[in-house]
């Protein structure tokens, strides 16, 4: 009897054993190991993919440079920048982007920032009021995005211009 009850204790240790093999090896995914790349992904219809880049290398003396929040600035996560004058630079449905301004504010004189960006994909609208003006003038504003099938974008800025 004895012996009974340890074969039988070993046979449920093995089978016990046998069943979270069989749980964990399933074709369960595994979250850790998913890995998505937002900026490579094709945008689908209707959607405008706003990507994040970094300061510009092409930029190198006055300039405005905006985050989607005060806290991704901090971070150095900026959706937009431009040359104070010429070019602006977006990474948008994945590609990043050099695009030429139409016009914009003189930021000394006014209180507002307003921004003009077109091409044949995108129209690009930034509004800003400022918010502090010491060496660099902060702005808090709205960066919308239209394309020609109408679909459009508007996500909060913050951010700063200057020399």
């Amino acid at each position: 009897m004895k012996y009974l009850i340890i074969v039988f204790s070993a046979f449920l240790l093995v089978a016990c054993k046998k069943e979270k093999e069989t749980v964990s090896g399933s074709n369960v995914p595994d979250s850790l190991h998913i890995t998505k790349d937002t900026a490579a992904a094709a945008p689908s219809s209707g959607n405008i993919l706003v990507g994040t880049i970094p300061f510009p290398k092409e930029i190198k003396e006055c300039s405005c440079y905006f985050a989607a929040s005060k806290a991704d600035f901090e971070n150095e996560r900026y959706i937009y920048a431009d040359d104070a004058g010429k070019t602006a630079y977006m990474m948008l449905d994945g590609k990043r982007l050099a695009l030429n301004l139409i016009s914009s504010s003189d930021m000394e004189v006014d209180e507002q920032l307003t921004k003009e960006i077109e091409n044949d994909d995108y129209k690009i609208s930034v509004k800003g009021k400022k918010i502090k003006g010491e060496e660099a003038l902060l702005f808090e504003g709205t960066l919308t995005i239209e394309k020609p099938d109408g679909t459009t974008f508007t996500t909060p800025i913050y951010g700063e211009c200057g020399c």
